[in-house]
């Protein structure tokens, strides 16, 4: 399988159109078509479903999609490794985040590394804790900013100042809205909204035997998405506060849980990595920004 069909398949898959597909890769659409049942004869599986005017992927085409697209991923980061390599002047660093509002303190540092090496360029990837592990593992990530409730034995890792304040995002006109916090008795018959992967450990040790009592209507792994369903009713979101528009022009507000519960996050990566010359710079600057914090 070859680095190169790879990328006409997907060309393809995100075209919906072998013609369009062709166009954009300037290759002749009978070239395209026959790669593409090469490919199909070489993993001895349909990929497309062909109509007169476009395709669509198969089941077995969708799994080979999200497959070829960590692999290019990875093929294109090493590629940019390996050409910064022996110039600090510039280079790509791949950072996934959670959602918090203390990435602020990631930023002020990628922006002190920026205005010394303008060329160095960030891309960050937000996801929830399970998404950003793996990625990170997979070396899809250079470093990622953790919850504490991940395991971070298997990482190298900084603590970030500051530490994230629990609570429930709720429209003004909730009833619970008239109270400054919220204890967990208050949350056992409200529609909730929770992180994608359920209640994390600090919320379940929060609510104690109680949490099999929820009445968890939704998931989300973004704290956007969840405040969107909160506005419009659907229930109410456990999250970090911050995440969410709580402003005096908004329908929402962020109370606090009581007794208070907070986490903290990590800038972690794999132990024994090597990395860019980008990278290195960034996490030099991290290092000596905590330590002068100690």
């Amino acid at each position: 399988m070859e680095i190169r069909v790879l990328r006409y398949f997907l060309e393809v898959a995100r075209e919906g159109s072998v013609t369009h597909a062709a166009e954009r890769l300037h290759i002749s659409q009978p070239t395209l078509s026959k790669q593409l049942k090469d490919l199909e004869t070489e993993l001895g599986k349909k990929l497309f479903v062909r109509s007169s005017f476009s395709v669509r992927l198969t089941d077995e085409g969708m799994l080979l999609r999200r497959r070829a697209e960590d692999i290019l991923d990875m093929v294109d980061k090493t590629a940019e490794e390996f050409k910064a390599l022996g110039e600090i002047s510039g280079g790509d660093i791949h950072i996934g985040c959670a959602e918090s509002d203390s990435i602020k303190y990631l930023a002020r540092r990628i922006k002190a590394v920026q205005a010394q090496y303008p060329r160095i360029r960030v891309h960050l990837y937000s996801g929830d804790r399970s998404d950003l592990a793996e990625r990170l593992e997979q070396g899809l990530l250079d470093f990622a900013v953790l919850v504490e409730s991940n395991d971070l034995s298997k990482y190298n890792y900084l603590p970030l100042p500051g530490a994230d304040t629990w609570g429930v995002i709720l429209r003004k006109d909730h009833p619970l809205a008239e109270r400054e916090a919220v204890v967990p008795e208050d949350l056992l018959d409200v529609p909730l909204i929770c992180p994608r992967q359920g209640l994390q450990k600090e919320l379940s040790d929060w609510f104690q035997e109680k949490v099999d009592r929820l009445n968890i209507v939704a998931t989300c792994n973004l704290a956007y998405n969840g405040g969107v369903l909160t506005r419009e009713g659907l229930g109410c979101l456990l999250s970090f506060d911050k995440l969410a528009d709580t402003s005096p022009d908004s329908p929402l507000c962020f109370r606090p849980l009581m007794p208070s519960l907070y986490s903290k996050l990590f800038f972690a990566w794999k132990k024994y990595a090597v990395f860019s010359p980008a990278a290195e710079v960034l996490l030099s600057e991290m290092k000596d920004h905590c330590s002068a914090l100690e």
